[in-house]
């Protein structure tokens, strides 16, 4: 680890004095330089900048959901987070500033393209060392781009996505290139699927001793994210149901033994992980939806309110402060997020008893067990509604809660969401099907890309 922070400082330093070549995909120029070996390859993947999920200190993309709250925003806005709040066209105008999303996501690309572009040099290792880290960094990767894409592009739709732009798929690590056009949002997610695909084969069987690490559970489960986002529920649920079958994670029962430790490398409920510090402010609405016996409410959340739900701010969602294990969100994937693919999934096909029994089955973990009782409907519609009910209270700050507001608009199942100031007076607001819900390219990016398309 101190190894490969050594190298990220030396790059970040070369990235700075050459600055001006990096048309702002906010990347760090060639590892290669500084990278000989095989070994050295191998700490490169247990970076600090790759184990940490988007913006790990407040997880930014928490801010543009509805499930957050910001009681004393400054108005107008002018921060960061504030812009983010309100769903800002530009969350800043500074042009030498690293673009929020965008430049986090690219720089993390950039240290999967330097295993890519290097590791067959490298000296030392076996080619089946070699393969397996070369699959661990196209793993990376798909999981950058496919947050790219959902972000900056329209949701997948199969009937537009071949005219849909996506973002610039860059494949080396040399900052001097020029940046590629935007691709569709139908290659993006071809490319991304075929590199989890192919990386497959190579990746480890387990990574329980380090689940920031890749694994062949870890490639199905964003595999799973990935169907699942795009609408394509028969594969998400044919890959989520692999990663299950090929990993040993299992859920933390809430009614039991809290795992010791804080780090989300050795929980045992994470199939790919990315650690973020877990730490929102949740509106009212959301907090109220959680039923009295739900062992979550207090296990997570701190309240001054004596969780009464009363006052916006008194509760905040602050794992470190009442149950220090749960100190980071996992925004990587993890058993939980695999049967509420399943689970809805499968209530989307009208296959009730197997939407029920997952959706149970998280449940069960996170109920208070002495009055749990599981929840039971011959109804499609209740069983889908209560399928997505559990994922915003399981998935609530972990960066997802956004996507998730981007499909459910497209089936008209998100109603204007409003922002408030201090006295409750709406200061903004988001409509349903708004362009919004498509982030902006950044202005960083249009002034170094100026035949780049704007988004609408």
């Amino acid at each position: 680890m101190k190894y490969a922070k050594y190298i990220s400082i030396q790059l970040l330093l070369f990235c700075l004095v050459f600055a001006g070549c990096d048309k702002y995909l906010d990347v760090t120029p060639k590892g290669k330089r500084l990278l000989t070996t095989t070994a050295d390859y191998d700490l490169w993947l247990n970076d600090e900048s790759v184990i940490y999920g988007l913006s790990p200190v407040n997880n930014l993309l928490n801010f543009l959901g509805d499930n957050v709250d910001m009681v004393n925003i400054a108005l107008p806005p002018v921060k960061e987070h504030e812009l983010i709040y309100t769903w800002a066209s530009q969350f800043s105008t500074d042009l030498n500033a690293s673009p929020a999303f965008w430049g986090e996501h690219y720089s993390k690309i950039n240290h999967f393209n330097t295993v890519l572009v290097g590791i067959d040099d490298a000296t030392g290792g076996t080619i089946v060392q070699k393969r397996t880290l070369k699959a661990e960094a196209l793993l990376g990767r798909a999981l950058e781009y496919f947050h790219l894409v959902n972000e900056y592009g329209k949701l997948y739709d199969s009937t537009t996505a071949s005219q849909d732009l996506a973002v610039p798929f860059v494949t080396s690590n040399d900052v001097t290139q020029i940046v590629p056009a935007r691709i569709t949002v139908a290659e993006m997610h071809k490319q991304i699927i075929d590199d989890l695909n192919a990386a497959i084969p190579d990746l480890p069987a387990d990574n329980s001793a380090n689940r920031f690490r890749g694994s062949k559970a870890a490639a199905y489960s964003v595999l799973a994210r990935v169907y699942f986002y795009a609408g394509n529920y028969t594969d998400a649920q044919k890959n989520a149901a692999l990663a299950l079958q090929y990993s040993n994670a299992v859920m933390i029962n809430f009614n039991g033994t809290i795992p010791a430790s804080n780090l989300i490398s050795v929980h045992p409920d994470v199939i790919y992980g990315r650690m973020v510090i877990g730490s929102s402010i949740p509106t009212l609405d959301f907090l109220r939806s959680f039923a009295g016996n739900d062992l979550r409410v207090r296990k997570l959340y701190y309240s001054r309110d004596g969780y009464s739900f009363t006052e916006r701010g008194a509760t905040q969602f602050f794992p470190a402060y009442v149950t220090p294990s749960f100190t980071y969100a996992n925004s990587g994937t993890s058993v939980q997020e695999m049967k509420l693919i399943i689970a809805e999934c499968a209530a989307r096909s009208n296959d009730l008893t197997t939407a029920l029994q997952q959706l149970d089955e998280v449940r069960m973990n996170r109920f208070a067990a002495a009055s749990y009782v599981p929840f039971q409907s011959g109804n499609q519609e209740e069983v889908l509604n209560e399928v997505l009910k559990e994922r915003s209270h399981e998935l609530p700050f972990t960066g997802l809660r956004w996507l998730d507001m981007r499909r459910l608009n497209k089936e008209n199942r998100m109603g204007t969401v409003n922002r408030y100031d201090a006295q409750g007076n709406i200061i903004t607001s988001l409509e349903p099907h708004s362009d919004r819900y498509t982030l902006q390219i950044p202005v960083q990016v249009l002034t170094y890309n100026p035949g780049m398309k704007q988004n609408p």
